[in-house]
């Protein structure tokens, strides 16, 4: 694609307008019944994202699930045909292989862990979905800075955590990577912060999460209180008048289903935060109630739980599956999806 780079732009429209608060909500069903990755678990997906989809739309926003054919006919029966696109994707995971900066979307080339640590997959993967940007007549930025969406987290406002893992993949210092995402995103301020387990996919969105400008939750680490200082130490320097509220963590890796992506249950920082609510990860747990109170006790956004409990242990749920659209490039994407 032949695509110019206009993110501050975009940005600053998007704050004029008001258009900021409009958001679609894009999922995708697993590839098909041939890919047998996913096959054991297509079940627990399916259910998740029709159960996700209904409460997206009760709750105010859009919801549009890009389906393969084997599945299309049932995501239409149980949501209409104007929430379902046939446009199967390679992943289910949206989040990181799709586009980040919601407001002013950039696409960054998808990383090799994303796909057990082949960048040729990675590319594939996200080729199709550059593809059907074209159709939709989507001109979005891209950049060869390699990062997954699950390592970029950002309050609409003009400040962003990454983990340093970014700085690895990409050969930059801090300063080097801070000139060149806000030359594509406009970010202003930004934190580098280290992964709670290294190796593997380091995504910001497992540790932290803004719920408000500038204003995060993170993951309380009781067992390890080193790491917990100097993470604080990172966001507080990076980020100037940062509120920090940690929320109750009982992280579950035991039903990890593949080691390569560790597991997501029990950490509510993975939560998909709008500009008006928070779809806030549930696991079944005790601990589910507690981290409801804490967060709510934190924000005014209408908090929205979401039982996320059957996905958890593939390493994902709420937000990793979920890529955010508003504005402009939303309303295209739908206009595409409901040509006849």
């Amino acid at each position: 694609m032949t695509l110019k780079l206009f993110p501050k732009l975009l940005l600053a429209l998007f704050m004029m307008t008001g258009l900021a608060k409009a958001e679609l909500i894009v999922l995708a069903s697993p590839p098909n019944h041939l890919d047998e990755y996913y096959t054991r678990f297509i079940d627990d997906i399916v259910d998740f994202q029709v159960a996700y989809a209904r409460q997206i739309r009760h709750s105010g926003d859009q919801v549009l699930i890009l389906s393969n054919r084997d599945l299309y006919d049932y995501y239409v029966s149980q949501l209409g045909a104007d929430a379902v696109l046939l446009a199967p994707q390679s992943d289910i995971w949206m989040r990181d292989f799709t586009v980040l900066n919601t407001a002013a979307p950039v696409m960054f080339r998808y990383s090799a862990e994303g796909q057990g640590g082949n960048q040729l997959d990675a590319d594939d993967v996200q080729e199709d979905f550059a593809l059907l940007l074209e159709k939709a007549g989507l001109a979005i930025p891209e950049t060869d800075l390699i990062n997954d969406g699950g390592n970029y987290v950002d309050d609409f406002a003009g400040r962003a955590v990454l983990s340093r893992k970014f700085l690895r993949d990409n050969r930059l210092s801090e300063a080097e990577a801070r000139e060149k995402i806000s030359a594509l995103t406009g970010i202003r301020h930004m934190a580098f912060i280290e992964a709670d387990e290294q190796g593997g996919l380091e995504h910001a969105d497992g540790v932290v999460s803004f719920i408000d400008e500038n204003t995060l939750i993170i993951n309380s680490y009781p067992q390890d209180p080193a790491y917990a200082k100097d993470l604080k130490a990172d966001l507080r320097k990076a980020l100037p008048g940062v509120r920090i509220h940690e929320i109750i963590t009982p992280y579950d890796g035991k039903e990890t289903v593949d080691a390569r992506f560790g597991s997501a249950c029990g950490l509510y920082t993975n939560a998909l935060v709008t500009p008006e609510r928070i779809y806030f990860p549930q696991f079944g747990i005790p601990e589910d109630k507690i981290a409801l109170k804490q967060i709510r006790a934190i924000t005014s956004k209408n908090v929205i739980p979401v039982r996320s409990h059957h996905v958890c242990p593939m390493g994902g749920g709420v937000r990793c599956m979920s890529l955010q659209l508003r504005g402009e490039a939303a309303r295209r994407l739908l206009d595409y999806a409901r040509r006849p």
